[in-house]
C-alpha cells in the first residue's frame, strides 16, 4: 500500500496540481517504498456578495455626500421647483424662468406679448437660491416639502416702459419730463413743468408679474388698458436739481485754500455742464476739454510774490491799522489732471475745486507810533518804535483854557469842521470854520491845522493844540484810531 501525504511547502492546503508527476523515493524504514501523491485543489470561494456590499454601500456614500450639496426636495422658489438642485443651478433656474416668462397683452389692438427679458424683469436668483440652501439643504429631512419661497420682482422702468412702448405703441401717449435749462439773462438754472402721459401701469404689471411666477405660471395675461403714467423726470426732479444746480453756480471756481482765488461766470460753468435724463434721473457731467481752457490761465492768476505785512501797533502790539496786507507768496502746482479731477467734481454736485499751490508765508513789520506834546516846550514829537520822526512847534492852551495833560488815545479824526458856534455871544466865545486835519484825542481836545495864526510856540488855543496846517495833515495821515497821545509839562 501507498501512503498519500501533503507534500512540505505546498501552501496552506497542500494542494498541487493534478497532473503533478510522483518521484520515487528511498524506504524509511528500508522495507516499502512511499510515493509524493499531488492533492485535490480547494474550490474557490465566491466573492459576488461582497462585490453587492460594496455597490451599495458607495451609492449611499455618494447619496449622503450629495446631500451635503443640493437643495431639498419640494422646494420652490418664486414658483420654480428647485429641489435636488445645487444653489448656483437653482439660481439659474428661476433666473431663465422670470426671463422667459410671457405676458399677454390683452386689449391691445392685434395682441401681443413680451417676455421678462424684454422688460428687464429681475429677482435676486442668487442671493434666493443660497438662502433656501442655507435653510432646507437636503441632508435636513424635515426641511422637505417646505412652504414656497417668495421672490420681490423687479422691473427695469427704461427698459419695461420702451418694451411695452415697442409692442403696444397705440396704448400710449408719451408723458413729458420736467426739463432743466439755463437761463443766460438770469443767470440761473430754471425747470420746465412736466405732463403725465397714457400708457400700461408698471406697478400692476409688477404685482401681476410676481402673482404668476408665485403659482408657477410661464405666461399670465395682463390687461392693455391704458391708465395714466407719470413722467419719469417729475417735476420735483427737476426742482431739486435747479436748487443744485444754482447751489453750484453760487460758489463755482478754483479755490486757495478758502479763498475762491479764480472764480467761474455762472454763463461760463453753465458752457461746461449737461443735465440729462439717465434711467430717470437727471445726471450731470461736465465738459473736461471746455474747462482745459480756463485751467490754462490759472497760473497768471494764482501765481504772486510774497508781500510782507506792515501795521501800525500800540504799545501793547495790538494791531491798530494794517498799512499794507500781507499776502503769502503763491506757485500752482501741477495741474495736468485738474480739468478731468474737475469734472468730476462738478458731476457729483460740487463745484469748488482746491488748487495745488506752494505757499510762502509773509513777514510782518509793527510800527509802534504815539504822538508826544511838551507843553513847557511848546512842541510836539512823533514817535515810531521810539525814533524821532517829527519834530514842530505848537500852541497849547493859554493860561484860562489850559490844555489837559496826561496820557489819551485817538478816539476819531475829521477832515474839516466848524469849531465853536457862530453866535459868538455864548460859550465857547469863538467860532472858526472849516477847521483842518483834526484828531481828537481828549474830548474836545485835538491837534489841528490853523490858518488864523502863525505864533507857535506860544499858547494860543482854547485847549487845543494848534500846528501848521502841513503838520497837522502829517499827522491826520500818519495817527490812527488808538494812536497813543502823551501831553505832559
Amino acid at each position: 500500500m501507498t501512503d498519500l501525504i501533503s507534500g512540505p511547502g505546498t501552501g496552506q492546503s497542500n494542494a498541487v496540481s493534478s497532473h503533478a508527476e510522483t518521484v520515487a523515493q528511498p524506504p524509511i524504514d528500508g522495507t516499502q517504498p512511499m510515493q509524493w501523491a499531488p492533492m485535490e485543489p480547494a474550490p474557490k470561494k465566491r466573492r459576488l456578495g461582497l462585490w453587492i456590499g460594496l455597490g451599495a454601500g458607495a451609492v449611499a456614500v455618494a447619496a449622503a455626500a450629495a446631500s451635503l450639496f443640493l437643495i431639498a426636495p419640494g422646494t420652490t422658489i418664486a414658483g420654480v421647483p428647485v429641489g435636488f438642485m445645487t444653489p448656483g443651478a437653482a439660481a439659474e433656474a428661476v433666473s431663465s424662468r422670470v426671463a422667459s416668462t410671457e405676458v399677454q397683452l390683452t386689449g391691445v389692438d392685434g395682441g401681443a406679448s413680451v417676455d421678462g427679458a424684454d422688460l428687464g424683469a429681475g429677482v435676486d436668483a442668487t442671493a434666493l437660491a443660497d438662502q433656501a440652501f442655507a435653510d432646507r439643504p437636503m441632508w435636513n429631512l424635515g426641511a422637505w416639502m417646505g412652504e414656497p419661497i417668495a421672490a420681490d420682482l423687479t422691473l427695469d422702468t427704461a427698459v419695461a416702459d420702451s418694451a411695452l412702448r415697442a409692442a403696444a405703441p397705440a396704448a400710449y401717449t408719451p408723458a413729458t419730463d420736467a426739463t432743466v435749462v439755463f437761463d443766460a439773462k438770469a443767470a440761473t438754472y430754471t425747470a420746465t413743468p412736466a405732463e403725465p402721459g397714457v400708457g400700461f401701469s408698471l406697478d400692476d404689471l409688477t404685482d401681476e408679474f410676481t402673482a404668476a411666477l408665485t403659482a408657477g405660471e410661464t405666461s399670465f395675461a395682463f390687461s392693455g388698458e391704458p391708465t395714466e403714467v407719470a413722467p419719469l423726470i417729475t417735476d420735483e426732479k427737476a426742482a431739486a436739481a435747479v436748487e443744485k444746480l444754482n447751489g453750484m453756480l453760487a460758489k463755482v471756481g478754483f479755490y486757495v485754500g478758502d479763498e475762491r482765488t479764480v472764480p467761474v461766470a455762472p454763463e461760463v460753468a453753465a458752457s461746461w455742464l449737461t443735465v440729462a435724463p439717465v434711467d430717470g434721473e437727471l445726471q450731470i457731467t461736465a465738459d473736461a476739454a471746455k474747462i482745459q481752457s480756463v485751467v490754462d490761465t490759472l497760473a497768471s492768476k494764482v501765481d504772486r510774490e510774497v508781500v510782507n505785512a506792515r501795521n501800525i501797533v500800540d504799545s501793547d502790539g495790538k494791531v491798530l491799522k494794517a498799512l499794507t496786507e500781507g499776502k503769502d507768496g503763491r506757485v500752482l502746482g501741477d495741474t495736468s489732471t485738474t480739468a478731468a479731477d474737475f469734472a468730476e467734481k462738478l458731476g457729483s454736485g460740487d463745484a469748488a475745486f482746491a488748487l495745488p499751490v506752494t505757499s510762502t508765508p509773509f513777514e510782518s513789520t509793527n510800527l509802534f507810533r504815539r504822538v508826544e506834546v511838551d507843553l513847557s516846550e511848546q512842541r510836539t514829537y512823533l514817535y515810531e518804535n521810539e525814533k524821532l520822526v517829527k519834530s514842530w512847534a505848537v500852541s497849547t492852551g493859554k493860561a484860562g483854557t489850559p490844555t489837559d495833560k496826561g496820557r489819551f488815545r485817538v478816539y476819531a479824526q475829521l477832515r474839516t469842521q466848524n469849531m465853536g458856534r457862530e453866535d459868538t455871544t455864548v460859550k465857547p466865545f469863538y467860532y472858526t470854520p472849516n477847521v483842518p486835519y483834526i484828531t481828537y484825542y481828549n474830548g474836545d481836545e485835538a491837534l489841528h491845522g490853523t490858518y488864523w495864526h502863525s505864533n507857535f510856540g506860544t499858547p494860543m488855543s482854547h485847549g487845543c493844540v494848534n500846528m501848521t496846517v502841513d503838520a497837522a495833515r502829517f499827522v491826520w495821515e500818519w495817527a490812527t484810531k488808538g494812536t497813543e497821545v502823551w501831553v505832559h509839562d
